[in-house]
């Protein structure tokens, strides 16, 4: 009902109660599903855990506001959806597949190096791309300190003018894939992200959003 911040106030005022006995102290815990909890007498419920998967155009920012002012990928949800976290970013001009999600143990899992949640990434590149520059990115690279790296690495198609490489990457690192990439020389035109985990792209419009189904959202935390 209200931010931390906004909640510590309102305990502080006295207007929380937890089965009858007014509570003022910052930190008492509760058993959800067990204990009864009020606010100004009214019963306080759990928000519902909701999933979302979107198709992030190019042009957005991942961001619930931008000091260039530049669009959200929250004009493109519902209002009441704006209490949503963004799980795993993508920058001005990359697109494809994002997940934002109220369950901060499934953004966690989905984001810490630990769990090593793949995802996949379609970069289309100027110019041909040798053998050579695919194992080097399974081998990894270093720059500023980070050891850059993918899992996997396959050429989809190739030409004198372009080139599209699929990348299969474990981590989360700062612009990871357009670093790689360009470490070797290349210049990335588009960068999409086609595959979280198990759940595909597919086909899923540009700019248009679904919920995950309760068999997707198990398979990405086992």
């Amino acid at each position: 009902m209200a931010s931390r911040r906004a909640s510590e106030a309102i305990i502080l005022a006295g207007r929380v109660a937890v089965n009858g006995q007014t509570v003022s102290e910052l930190g008492a815990k509760v058993e959800p599903g067990h204990d009864r909890v009020t606010v100004d007498g009214k019963p306080l419920r759990a928000r519902r855990k909701l999933y979302v998967a979107l198709n992030k155009p190019r042009g957005l920012v991942c961001s619930r506001s931008d000091e260039l002012n530049r669009p959200t990928i929250y004009e493109l949800l519902p209002r009441e959806w704006k209490h949503l976290h963004i799980v795993g970013r993508l920058d001005y001009n990359s697109t494809g597949l994002i997940f934002l999600a109220n369950d901060g143990e499934f953004s966690l899992h989905l984001t810490h190096p630990r769990y090593g949640v793949r995802k996949k990434y379609l970069a289309t590149v100027e110019g041909p791309v040798a053998p050579e520059v695919l194992r080097q990115f399974t081998a990894g690279v270093w720059q500023e300190g980070e050891k850059l790296i993918a899992q996997r690495a396959r050429l989809v198609s190739s030409s004198k003018s372009q080139s599209v490489i699929e990348l299969e990457m474990a981590e989360g690192k700062y612009h990871e894939v357009r670093r790689l990439v360009q470490s070797q020389g290349l210049s990335v035109k588009t960068l999409q992200r086609i595959q979280i985990g198990k759940i595909k792209l597919g086909e899923l419009p540009l700019g248009k959003w679904r919920t995950l189904t309760d068999t997707e959202i198990h398979s990405l935390l086992s």
